[in-house]
């Protein structure tokens, strides 16, 4: 799926990153953490127009229509449909409980606090939804939220386009290390959310 995603962004650009944004952010298994960066490193290249700020802002401004989207589903057709037919897109129960329960525990600044958090990110605005929280305020929070979570995602592939011939040889040494500690970090994370879940 990652090549996938990166083929896709590399062949429409800008659109491809509007739309596979407004995905993720709809609970899409479309990971920002693959789109943003390949993004950000095709306009270091000069293949999209308007540069590194039209990718960020086109990631924000996805995101906050993905979200739309979403708390508006939630709002109106509620866990059914969720748990229904969202199970053909990756919505699973445990996404639900995990958002909500964040949710519940922080009210309307887990919005904000949750758009830079994995899995929290792209669920939040199904809780969000069903407890039909202000709409403004929800937005607002959601864009905020979203800005600097594309922006840093974005920069990273910006940075990396721009420096590729120097660095690529210290990141290929380094790649396994990196990709074995984010990966145990990954899994102390899940689990311990798993374990706070259960108890």
């Amino acid at each position: 799926m990652t090549a996938a995603l990166s083929d896709f962004v590399a062949s429409y650009g800008l659109l491809a990153v509007f739309v596979l944004m407004v995905f993720e952010s709809c609970g899409f298994p479309f990971p920002s953490e693959v789109v943003m960066p390949t993004g950000g490193l095709l306009a270091a290249t000069g293949h999209i127009q308007g540069g590194i700020v039209a990718v960020i802002l086109a990631g924000a401004v996805a995101n906050l229509v993905g979200s739309l989207i979403a708390y508006g589903l939630a709002a109106r057709f509620g866990e059914p449909l969720l748990l229904g037919p969202g199970r053909y897109v990756g919505i699973r129960r445990h996404h639900l409980e995990m958002a909500d329960g964040w949710f519940r525990r922080w009210g309307l600044p887990a919005v904000l606090i949750g758009r830079v958090l994995p899995v929290i990110r792209t669920y939040i605005s199904f809780p969000a939804g069903l407890a039909k929280i202000d709409l403004t305020k929800f937005s607002l929070l959601t864009f905020v939220g979203a800005l600097p979570w594309c922006a840093a995602l974005a920069l990273v592939g910006y940075v990396l386009g721009r420096n590729y011939e120097r660095i690529s040889g210290p990141l290929e040494k380094g790649a396994i290390a990196i990709a074995l500690a984010v990966a145990v970090a990954v899994l102390v994370w899940y689990f311990r959310g798993r374990r706070e879940t259960s108890g």
